[in-house]
This record gives structure tokens, C-alpha cells and sequence, in this order.
């Protein structure tokens, strides 16, 4: 973690709010909705609702605060590292009422420790820990939902997506040169184990589309036989694609009355125009890679990723957002996130937001596949959690750069990595290309 203080009053605030959303997400299900099937991309509800407290009672309680658990069953049903996920579903979890009663029975525990003043950095660290846990398992609930076919949840606050303005085509051609790559140890914020610390990669140049791939642009790919021609796809793609038998991204399907380019897109429980300026969306790894094969395109590196939404020309240090190091705070014009609005905007909205070489949204929006695969920097070493990242670090995962219209923008910076394995394409993620070559 970096040297930021954090205030008694703040954390608290962050606390509850995290909860609200967290609340917000479940409040509307019904109890038959909380009965889902086992699918390797769920939870069952009950027991992420259970899981965010019980983290949150792990750390702050338990850990740092060295009290007795609340209850004695809690490890053994919502311990994610020691609870298989099959096993999930074969445990006799509490009912709706008693999820949420535990819920708020820890958090008014937590709240009462905090302090009036300045937190000791061990606590504000666990404040930070559990808020950011609990963003996070927001997001995934969010996109449970469009997975199950829910209704949309009831988190908006600002109406209608923000419209979209003059077509952002054509690339960012970026020097290269030596880059820093993570967080630096004098990062004025918390960050998380897997961006520590900093180190010096030699970057060729090389040219980054200003913005993701659009819904109309994969259309073509696919209207061209994109998921039926094998010299498009890795090896190990093509596998993927014959097993899960994909013809199109998840959540297309034929348009009945032939409009936009032949597809139609489902948004939570409601079928949509495909709308061809709007990112693609639920599309996997493999598929970004066929995609460029077929476009004469590459994915970037993630280093390429973020020296084109940290670097600026002539100069060596970072920015700490796209657009500079000011906070966004509550900033609606700089980026697509919160779940202030519901689903994706156009590519070309939100200028204000653009980063030194001119690539827009960069944060926000849709995830954005990396071809790096999900490994530690040097002289890595696992945080407090040793389970957030360490066990992830495989081949089989990739890095994911940016966040999405429902991720927290607490969440998020120029160096925070996510990551999946390259076949999950539930997620709210979708990719931009590189040129093979410079102009």
C-alpha cells in the first residue's frame, strides 16, 4: 500500500456506501431468483452476500481488531479460499433475513472502531481491503445478473448513457522508450500486491487505436465467417470456439427484422438494437485475437496498454488517470463507470477524458483484454490477503486493463490490473488493437 492517510469519517463513508451498492444489487431478487444453477462463472447470491461480510469481518474484526468470529460457522461457509466453489451450492447457507442481519451486524461493528481522526495505516489499510473487495463482488453481481437474464439492477443515477459525438478512428502512434510499469512505492493511494512495485520495460513504438472496437466493426467480422475460419483463431481459441460451439459474441442474436447489420444484443433481461458505435462487449480473449487476425491487427501488451493511458509526450513521469492527476471524484464527464448509467456508451463519448496521445476511454466503458498474460512483477510479494493475487498467476489468465461502465471509480487507476482466464467472456469486456506495423 502507498503512504495516503485515511480519515475515521471517510472510511466509514466508504464503508456504507460500498454497502448501499451492495444492497442495491439484491434488494429487488426474488427468493426463486436466489436460487441459481451451479455454473462455473456464479456464485449463488446468498453466499457472495455472505462472503462480503464475512470478509469484512475477517480483516477488520478478526485480524487487525482481534476479536472472536460472530459466528462459528462463518469460516466454514464463506471462506472463498478454503470453500470450494462447487461445494457453494451444497452448503446450508442463511436464509435471506440472516445474510443480511450479519451483514449489518458487522458493519456496525466496524463503524464502531473507527476513530474521529486520522486512521492507523494498518486499519485504514483494512478499510481500504474490505471497500474495494466489496466494489469489486458489486461488479460481479452486476454481471450475474446479465449472465442469469435479471432485470437491470436499480444503481443508476444518471439516466441515459451519454451520447456519443463524431467517430474516433485511426491510431495513436506512441515513440516507446523505457516505461515504468506499475505502481510506484511513493503512489499517494493504496494499491493492490500485483501492481508492486514499478520497474523499467524497454517499449518498441508502436500505434494503439484510439479507442475499443465497436459492435459494428465485429459485426463485419463475423459477417465474414470470423467464427468459422480456424487460420483466424489460435490453437488453443479454435478449441475453445468448436467446444462451445460460438458463432457470435455472447449476447447477439439474429435481428428478425434484418437492421443493424443482422444482430440484436441482450442487455440484462431486455433485447436492444446492436447499436454499431458501442463497444463490443462479452466478447472473450480468444475472439479479440481472431478479431485482429482477421483485421491485420494485434492485441496490445499491457505495458503498451498503459504507457498509452499513463505517458505523455517528453515526458517521463506517469499520469495517475488518463487525463492527469487530478482526482475525478464525482467528474460524470471523464468516463463511463459507477453504473451511473446502466450499459456501454458510444466509443467516441467522453472526450474530456482522453489521455495525453489522445486514446479515449481508457478507463471506464468496457474491460479491455491485454495480450499479457496474468504474472507477477519482480520481486513480487504478496499483501495481507495472500489469496487476491497470487494464485491467479498463470499462463491461463490474462490481464485485463481499465475497468467498465459498472466498475467504482475508487477502483481505479492507470496501473490497476484485472484478470481472467482467456475464455471468460461473461465479464463487462471488450478490447482495442495495435497496428502490426508503424505508418
Amino acid at each position: 500500500m502507498g503512504p495516503e492517510t485515511m480519515m475515521g469519517e471517510s472510511a466509514a463513508e466508504w464503508l456504507r456506501d460500498a454497502r448501499r451498492r451492495t444492497l442495491a444489487l439484491a434488494d429487488d431478487l426474488t427468493d426463486q431468483q436466489l436460487e441459481v444453477p451451479l455454473l462455473p462463472i456464479l456464485n449463488p447470491p446468498l453466499w457472495e452476500l455472505g462472503h462480503v461480510g464475512w470478509f469484512q469481518e475477517r480483516w477488520l474484526l478478526r485480524h487487525y481488531g482481534g476479536r472472536p468470529p460472530l459466528r462459528a460457522d462463518g469460516d466454514a461457509l464463506f471462506d472463498s479460499s478454503a470453500v470450494a466453489h462447487d461445494t457453494r451450492w451444497r452448503l446450508p447457507l442463511l436464509s435471506l433475513a440472516a445474510t443480511l442481519a450479519y451483514l449489518e451486524s458487522v458493519l456496525d461493528r466496524v463503524l464502531a472502531t473507527l476513530p474521529a481522526g486520522v486512521l492507523p495505516p494498518d486499519q485504514a489499510y483494512f478499510c481500504w481491503l474490505a471497500t474495494m473487495h466489496e466494489d469489486m463482488h458489486g461488479e460481479a453481481f452486476t454481471y450475474t445478473r446479465q449472465t442469469l437474464g435479471y432485470a437491470a439492477p436499480r444503481t443508476a443515477t444518471a439516466g441515459a448513457v451519454a451520447a456519443g459525438g463524431p467517430p474516433l478512428a485511426g491510431d495513436a502512434v506512441i515513440p516507446g522508450g523505457e516505461f515504468r510499469l506499475g505502481a510506484e512505492p511513493a503512489e499517494p493511494a493504496f494499491v493492490f500486491d500485483n501492481e508492486q512495485w514499478a520497474h523499467s520495460v524497454r517499449i518498441a513504438p508502436f500505434a494503439i487505436a484510439r479507442a475499443s472496437v465497436t459492435n459494428g466493426e465485429f459485426a463485419a467480422f463475423v459477417g465474414d465467417g470470423g467464427y468459422r475460419r480456424p487460420e483466424l483463431w489460435s490453437g488453443e481459441g479454435w478449441t475453445w470456439r468448436e467446444g462451445a460451439s460460438a458463432e457470435h459474441p455472447l449476447y447477439w442474436a439474429p435481428e428478425p427484422s434484418g437492421g443493424a447489420r443482422g444482430w440484436r444484443r441482450r442487455e440484462f433481461d431486455r433485447w436492444l438494437p446492436l447499436g454499431d458505435d458501442l463497444p463490443v462487449i462479452h466478447v472473450n480473449a480468444f475472439e479479440a485475437e481472431a478479431y485482429c487476425a482477421w483485421a491485420g491487427r494485434r492485441l496490445p501488451s499491457e505495458a503498451e496498454w498503459e504507457m498509452a493511458a499513463a505517458g505523455a509526450p517528453g515526458q517521463t513521469a506517469k499520469r495517475r488517470w488518463p487525463w492527469g492527476d487530478a482526482s475525478p471524484s464525482d467528474d460524470p464527464a471523464l468516463a463511463q463507470w459507477e453504473g451511473r448509467a446502466l450499459g456501454c456508451a458510444p466509443v467516441s463519448a467522453y472526450p474530456a477524458g482522453d489521455s495525453a496521445w489522445g486514446c479515449r476511454q481508457m478507463l471506464g466503458n468496457v474491460w479491455e483484454w491485454t495480450a499479457s498474460p496474468f504474472l507477477p512483477y519482480p520481486d513480487f510479494s504478496p499483501g495481507p490477503y495472500r489469496d487476491y493475487s497470487q494464485p491467479w498467476f498463470t499462463p491461463e489468465h490474462r490481464v485485463l486493463r481499465g475497468g467498465c461502465w459498472a466498475t467504482r471509480a475508487r477502483l481505479l487507476r492507470n496501473t490497476w490490473r484485472n484478470f481472467y482466464p482467456a475464455h471468460r467472456r461473461d465479464v463487462f469486456a471488450g478490447f482495442r488493437t495495435c497496428a502490426l506495423q508503424l505508418p
